[in-house]
């Protein structure tokens, strides 16, 4: 799915209102008609006092029309119109009076702080303040606004954006912003909805489909993409039966320390989880036993060393290594990654002490091969790249690193971002309960096992962090956030190609 501007989104508006024949005032119709649809879908007629607040631009004419379907079904609404200017648009006030005609109670204005009403906790909030074109911080008494509504702690849908939110900016730490606990969007993603500093705002979020010329947004150019499903099928390649061990991948993970043998352990089991014909681990002599009875599937090679890696099998032949799992940074291991690199001439798979490896020891970025993976949770990228102003910026400076060491990046999230020099995908599977340890583990398995298939890169990171991250959400259901571990992930990783697979069966039979 397409992450699209808020100048290009602006630009399909008009374009679909020229070639479907209808005035923007239809189009805001239909769609506001469908954000009433989802809130009648879920409200089915209680008795719920409904608080609308509309700007007095064209995402309070949204609000406004909301308003006048939810009166016409028997709601209990009470519209605000919140008169931050002398000006209005054209479909605001259009719909404004066709408002009046459904109803006697009319719309209440604030002007000030002393308008502002009551709020309880029972109450529904609709923000229909402002929407996607909003370019400055809310100030003065709007932001006293914002603020009595997220106070209230009544339970509030935003439409469009919630209000105060830029498209394309991280606004300010005192910055006044609807915290939504549920937000229904028009036509396609925005960036700001997945960052980490500005997700929260969002709360769950659902994208309406409110008709716009699907010739002209399939034109529109991005490199930004959110990941779902049907984003992933067509990358799944099905086996064929004539087939055997050799044909899905030898891969190599080396790694693990004394005390710290479980991370490797992981990673080989989810790589076996997603596949891999043959997978073999290179560790210190001191999680020999450990592996040989945890995971009986996988072969062994053991360092010199007791408690740490400190070398690498150069005549080893895999089809791809992963390598940083449990390695510690000791100088015994930085040597071992450089000639892991030095000899290897496939992309290889860097996590954990790997990364801290690359980042204490910069040079070794230049013996990375072509389209190594590497998966850095936040800390570990603040190390690799260096400090930035907010996700934005942070995003331009992992693009610049890929392009420069013509590398991969995965970074790890609530929505993982694989970024791929100028290319971003936005993952959208997985759940709170996968913040546990030993989850990164298990995702840096599944991409090396992909890998070893013959899967590119890039390929890999997209399709392995989604099947992750849908394995975690098939853990929750069963277990629940809180009960949710790294070895459920790695344990489910096929329960979550075949939800795939039988989604893609479906797909043919209908």
């Amino acid at each position: 799915m397409k992450i699209l501007s808020a100048e290009q989104l602006s630009e399909a508006d008009k374009i679909s209102i020229e070639k479907q024949g209808i005035t923007s005032e239809k189009l805001m119709e239909r769609a506001a008609t469908l954000v009433f649809n989802e809130i009648h879908k879920r409200l089915q007629g209680a008795p719920i006092p409904v608080k609308i607040f509309c700007g007095i631009g064209n995402n309070g004419g949204d609000g406004l029309v909301v308003a006048r379907h939810l009166i016409q079904h028997g709601y209990h609404v009470t519209v605000y119109v919140v008169n931050y200017s002398d000006k209005r648009s054209d479909d605001f006030l259009s719909n404004y009076e066709r408002l009046k005609e459904v109803t006697n109670d009319w719309p209440k204005l604030i002007k000030k702080e002393n308008d502002f009403p009551d709020i309880d906790t029972g109450d529904f909030l609709i923000d229909a303040i402002f929407g996607i074109g909003l370019n400055r911080p809310i100030e003065g008494w709007v932001a006293k606004l914002v603020k009595h509504m997220n106070d209230s702690q009544a339970f509030t849908l935003s439409v469009d954006m919630p209000s105060g939110l830029f498209s394309d900016k991280v606004p300010g730490e005192k910055a006044a912003i609807i915290e939504a606990d549920y937000t229904l969007s028009f036509q396609a993603p925005k960036l700001v909805f997945f960052l980490p500093e500005t997700m929260d705002y969002v709360g769950d979020l659902q994208i309406i489909d409110i008709g716009l010329d699907r010739e002209f947004l399939a034109g529109l150019s991005t490199k930004t993409y959110l990941i779902n499903k049907d984003s992933v099928l067509p990358l799944y390649k099905q086996r064929k039966k004539n087939s055997h061990k050799g044909d899905y991948g030898h891969v190599l993970i080396a790694g693990g320390s004394y005390g710290k043998m479980g991370s490797v352990l992981l990673t080989a089991t989810a790589a076996l989880r997603t596949g891999s014909g043959l997978c073999s681990l290179y560790i210190p002599k001191c999680g020999y036993e450990i592996i040989q009875t945890g995971l009986p599937e996988a072969m062994v090679l053991t360092d010199p060393e007791n408690d740490m890696v400190s070398d690498y099998p150069e005549d080893f032949d895999a089809d791809v290594v992963c390598f940083g799992m449990g390695a510690g940074t000791d100088k015994k291991s930085v040597q071992a990654l450089k000639k892991l690199l030095e000899t290897s001439d496939s992309p290889v798979v860097i996590d954990a002490d790997g990364l801290n490896i690359l980042s204490a020891n910069m040079e070794l970025l230049g013996l990375l091969p072509e389209n190594s993976v590497l998966t850095p949770h936040p800390g570990e990228l603040k190390r690799l790249i260096g400090e930035w102003k907010d996700d934005f910026h942070k995003l331009e400076m992992v693009k610049a690193f890929s392009k420069k060491h013509k590398v991969v990046v995965v970074i790890k999230g609530a929505h993982t971002f694989t970024i791929n020099r100028e290319e971003i995908f936005i993952n959208n599977s997985g759940n709170p309960g996968m913040a546990t340890a030993g989850s990164g583990d298990v995702l840096s398995g599944v991409i090396t096992s992909l890998i070893g298939q013959s899967y590119e890169p890039v390929v890999a990171a997209v399709l392995g962090v989604f099947l992750h991250g849908l394995s975690g959400d098939i853990s929750s259901r069963e277990l629940g956030y809180e009960g949710v571990m790294a070895g459920d992930i790695a344990a489910n990783i096929g329960r979550a190609v075949k939800d795939l697979f039988s989604r893609e069966m479906k797909d043919q039979e209908n």
